[in-house]
């Protein structure tokens, strides 16, 4: 069954975790982005902790192997349940990358970034080839580094499940009908994302800019138990 994790994409704490008052009982995963985590860094991951959520960190690494290597022990000191770097960092820094997590105290899951939603054929500077085709490739890589799985968009999940039936699929640019798409642009619907085999969907402004964030995101969590 695919987990619904809420990007805690907001720039206030308190707002945060009065959304996450709102939301106990239902909300497993919580994701922490560059946002909230530059602005509060670890004392927020302990905060999410204490109220027994999964935690996301969603930083995407991208640098030299040793820099993220070690940038990924250090966040899995953090107590996170799942770190993201990006697979255009290459072989040498994703093997890297796992070499770094397998000496931490706590076993996390490691996922590569393929190419981001917000990006439409044609707007990926230096990159010719459509989007679905580089992520696919991108997701063999992850497979051979030895990734847990891949961040990627729904309408690439069929193909790369397809190659590496293994490797888990982590979907942003997930917009019910009733929501707008933002700067998303590759997108589905959550049922759709399910029914394609993504594990995670990752879902923010469609319940954080709700009136009731309860209810949109059981609305949500429906939808995802319906795959079309």
């Amino acid at each position: 069954m695919a987990e619904l994790i809420l990007a805690l994409d907001l720039p206030d704490k308190d707002k945060a975790l009065r959304l996450l008052d709102e939301l106990d009982g239902a909300l497993v995963w919580c994701k922490v982005g560059m946002e909230m985590f530059t602005h509060y860094g670890p004392p927020l991951l302990a905060e999410l902790a204490s109220r027994k959520l999964k935690i996301f960190l969603d930083l995407k690494f991208y640098d030299i192997p040793h820099t993220v290597a070690q940038a990924v022990l250090q966040a899995s000191l953090l107590g996170v349940d799942l770190l993201t770097v990006h697979c255009q960092g290459g072989q040498r820094m994703l093997e890297d990358c796992v070499a770094a997590r397998e000496k931490a105290p706590k076993k996390i899951m490691l996922f590569g970034v393929t190419v981001l939603t917000s990006f439409a054929s044609g707007e990926m500077p230096g990159i010719s080839i459509q989007p679905k085709d580089f992520a696919t490739s991108l997701a063999a890589l992850a497979n051979d580094c030895g990734l847990d799985g891949v961040v990627c968009s729904p309408q690439e999940v069929a193909q790369i499940k397809h190659e590496h039936p293994h490797l888990a699929c982590l979907c942003p640019g997930v917009r019910p009908t009733w929501a707008g798409l933002g700067d998303q642009r590759r997108v589905a619907t959550p049922g759709q994302a399910v029914s394609w085999g993504a594990d995670y969907l990752v879902v923010g402004r469609p319940i954080l800019q709700a009136k009731d964030h309860r209810d949109a995101f059981l609305r949500i969590c429906e939808e995802m138990s319906r795959p079309l």
